[in-house]
């Protein structure tokens, strides 16, 4: 793959998700996302409106979470925040799979989350994290197979804030690409992602979208 002719913003959703950011932290991570046309740009939930109006001129899209970043929030949370997500004006959402139903091989429990924020999506775009770092291989690929039955996009390698996690790797990027491309599914791949290299790389495994808050880094290096 040329390196010199990827266009690297087509495929970040430029990010800021920290539990300290500022309004003008956010305000600034939105001006970013404008002057370097990201495909996309990911905040919580109490931004999405501001998001709506900074963006309103631009084809960069809104991204939010829903039950971020544990996924043990009860199913009418998960979907309500999903309804108000879609009503301030996201245009996706990345939901957190319920990790300890996964680990309590309570599968049906998480495939109904799913669905049912897929359903109050209103058909918007649905990303399901999986949060890598705590699964083994089965379950990554488990996972996967959960997210493709339930309706949603992409599946997600993590939310980024895992103690001492990895974050995504070119090994979990290849076996999630390798579970879901039958089903049509998309992969986003994000944790600790700071540098070009290391953005191409998952782009090389499959990834069709990279979470980072290092997009200027990125793209500048």
């Amino acid at each position: 793959m040329p390196k010199q002719i990827l266009a690297l913003e087509n495929y970040i959703d430029h990010t800021i998700l920290k539990p300290d950011a500022t309004i003008e932290d956010v305000k600034n991570t939105l001006n970013q996302a404008k002057k370097h046309k990201f495909v996309a740009v990911c905040i919580n939930p109490v931004y999405v409106k501001l998001a709506k109006d900074y963006l309103k001129d631009t084809n960069t899209k809104i991204v939010t979470v829903i039950d971020f970043p544990l996924g043990a929030g009860t199913q009418e949370a998960k979907g309500f925040e999903t309804e108000q997500a879609i009503k301030d004006g996201a245009d996706e959402v990345d939901l957190v799979i319920d990790i300890g139903a996964i680990k309590s091989k309570n599968d049906a429990k998480a495939q109904k989350d799913i669905e049912l924020v897929v359903n109050k999506a209103q058909g918007r775009v649905v990303k399901v994290i999986i949060e890598t770092d705590l699964l083994t291989k089965e379950e990554i690929v488990e996972c996967c197979t959960i997210v493709a039955n339930a309706g949603a996009d992409f599946v997600k390698t993590s939310t980024g804030f895992v103690k001492n996690g990895v974050g995504a790797t070119v090994e979990n990027v290849k076996l999630m690409k390798e579970t879901v491309k039958s089903f049509g599914l998309k992969v986003k791949a994000s944790g600790g992602i700071k540098t070009k290299d290391q953005a191409l790389a998952m782009i090389e495994a499959g990834v069709d979208r990279i979470g980072t808050s290092s997009g200027l880094e990125i793209i500048n290096d």
